[in-house]
């Protein structure tokens, strides 16, 4: 054996005891066995006997052992590392982490593990970054873009690397993305509201230079058009980055002399600062309000919030399943997949206007 490995009586030798992380040579010392063998039986390759097997795995055990992983992937085909990045807006946020639990439960089951950051909205961040994600050699990204020019990630591309954008097309690089219908799940929860009498509607959004953002205003004023309303835009706030912003910026609508008798909320936490002023005004159950996006505990208010929902969890599993099926080869063109939303009532946009007598 070994004379490295400590003496021991009977006991198993971890790798406390050893000082270090033990080693595969230290697992072919203990089995006594070559240092081929526990390379085999590791990596599951055939060749090994049931015995030997046995011995290895009992020192496997006895040692503690974790294989490399990251030497183990030098030596996989094509370099893989079975790992990919995951860069969301903001993984606090309830849409993002729905994001990043489909897309795990793609990923584990074939062996890769998914490494999550957030940008929050910066481009320099999602520079640095993706530039981080690809220096430890990740199989894959999964991007939420952040700025408006992803052609420096050309040169991974061409390196082998699989780009899929989510929530966002990317500019200028030419990947598969997987969107939602902003622009029509918007105008759907304006036409809720138009439909239950509301003329003054307010807009109350997150980043006004956010792709998502720009199309939700979209939609918002598309519905105002279609019914031949003129858009008030006293009654249009953008940039509201928090709860407390939107908070703030909806008390302030609602002690103007001519106040909406509705809120559109293009966010789900601007949609929560939103629920938050009108209770803290007593007026949940006299201004409508539907947001866009869903949130946890939408349905336990009084009234419950009535939301234009995404589906986070397709959304997540399509762009993991996208990006393992360009990580597997497929060449062809990139594609763009669009996941709808759906209007879900539950009350709070069902709330008709005053009677103006």
């Amino acid at each position: 054996m070994d004379s490295q490995l400590p003496e021991t009586a009977g006991m198993p030798i971890r790798s406390q005891q050893l000082g270090r992380r033990p080693t595969m040579r230290d697992v072919a010392a203990v089995a006594g066995v070559s240092l081929k063998t526990v390379s085999r039986v590791v990596n599951g390759e055939p060749g090994v006997s049931s015995t030997l097997g046995r011995r290895v795995r009992e020192a496997i055990d006895e040692l503690d052992f974790r294989p490399n992983i990251g030497a183990r992937s030098l030596r996989r085909a094509g370099g893989r590392t079975a790992t990919v990045g995951l860069l969301l807006e903001d993984v606090s946020n309830p849409f993002s982490s729905a994001l990043q639990r489909a897309v795990e439960d793609v990923a584990i089951p074939r062996g890769v593990m998914v490494f999550t950051a957030s940008l929050d909205e910066d481009p320099q961040r999602e520079r640095e970054l993706t530039r981080a994600f690809s220096a430890r050699r990740a199989d894959g990204l999964i991007i939420a873009p952040a700025s408006n020019d992803q052609s420096y990630l050309e040169s991974e591309l061409r390196a082998g690397t699989a780009i899929v954008c989510i929530d966002r097309e990317a500019k200028r690089l030419d990947v598969d993305s997987v969107l939602t219908t902003n622009v029509a799940g918007a105008a759907a929860g304006m036409q809720h509201l138009l439909d239950h009498g509301h003329r003054r509607i307010a807009f109350l959004g997150d980043r006004a230079d956010i792709t998502t953002a720009q199309q939700r205003y979209e939609g918002y004023t598309e519905a105002l058009t279609a019914a031949g309303i003129p858009v008030d835009t006293s009654i249009v706030l953008s940039d509201l980055t928090s709860q407390a912003l939107a908070q703030a910026a909806a008390i302030q609508l609602l002690k103007q002399p001519d106040p909406p008798t509705a809120v559109f909320a293009a966010q789900n936490l601007v949609t929560i600062g939103v629920a938050r002023a009108l209770r803290q005004m007593k007026r949940e159950h006299t201004v409508a309000l539907v947001g866009f996006d869903d949130f946890p505990l939408a349905d336990l208010l009084d009234p419950g919030i009535t939301v234009v929902a995404q589906d986070p969890t397709a959304i997540g599993r399509l762009a993991a399943t996208v990006l393992f099926d360009r990580i597997g080869g497929n060449e062809g063109p990139p594609e763009t997949h669009v996941v709808p939303t759906r209007l879900i009532a539950r009350g709070s946009g069902e709330i008709r206007p005053p009677d103006p007598a």
